[in-house]
C-alpha cells in the first residue's frame, strides 16, 4: 500500500511540474517592440517596392528597389520570427533578379515572357511577405510542450 501512494505522489509532482513549466511563456516587452518596429518598417519598404512595380507597369521604365531597411532589421526578424525570416531574405535575395528583367527590354520597349514572369512572382511573393509579417506579429505566446522546452533550453524563460 505505501508503494501504490508513493507512486501517486511522485506521478502527481511530475503532473505538477509539467503544469508549472507548460504555462503561457510571457513576450518580452523590448523584443516585442523591436519585433514591431522591424516589422513596420520591413512592410512600409515592401510598400514602396510594391508601389515601385506599379509605376514600372504602367510606364515600362526601370526601377530601383528599396532594401535598406530589411538590411536594417534583418537580425530582429531572423530572431524574433524565425517562421518567416528564410521567405523574406529569400525575397530580398530576388530584388536584382527583378531588377535585371525590368531593364531587359524587346522589340517596342516589350518585355519578354520570361521576364514577366520573374517580375510578376517577385510581386506576388512581396505580398505574402507583407501578409506573413504582419501576422507574425499576432503570434501567440507559447503554449503547452513548445513552452516546457523553451523553459529547459534557454537561460530566460522569456520569448
Amino acid at each position: 500500500m505505501p508503494v501504490i501512494g508513493l507512486f501517486v505522489a511522485i506521478v502527481a509532482a511530475g503532473a505538477a511540474a509539467f503544469g508549472w513549466l507548460a504555462r503561457p511563456l510571457p513576450v518580452d516587452p523590448r523584443r516585442r517592440a523591436a519585433l514591431t518596429d522591424a516589422v513596420g518598417a520591413v512592410d512600409r519598404e515592401l510598400a514602396a517596392n510594391l508601389e515601385l512595380m506599379t509605376m514600372f507597369d504602367q510606364t515600362r521604365q526601370a526601377v530601383v528597389l528599396e532594401n535598406g531597411e530589411f538590411a536594417r532589421h534583418r537580425e530582429t526578424i531572423e530572431h524574433e520570427a524565425k517562421d518567416i525570416a528564410e521567405a523574406v531574405t529569400t525575397l530580398y535575395a530576388r530584388i536584382p533578379v527583378a531588377e535585371s528583367a525590368m531593364e531587359r527590354r524587346g522589340p517596342a520597349n516589350s518585355l519578354r515572357d520570361e521576364d514577366r514572369r520573374l517580375i510578376e512572382a517577385w510581386e506576388g511573393d512581396a505580398r505574402e511577405a507583407q501578409r506573413s509579417l504582419r501576422r507574425s506579429l499576432d503570434a501567440p505566446a507559447l503554449r503547452g510542450w513548445p513552452a516546457v522546452s523553451a523553459r529547459l533550453h534557454s537561460r530566460s524563460a522569456r520569448r
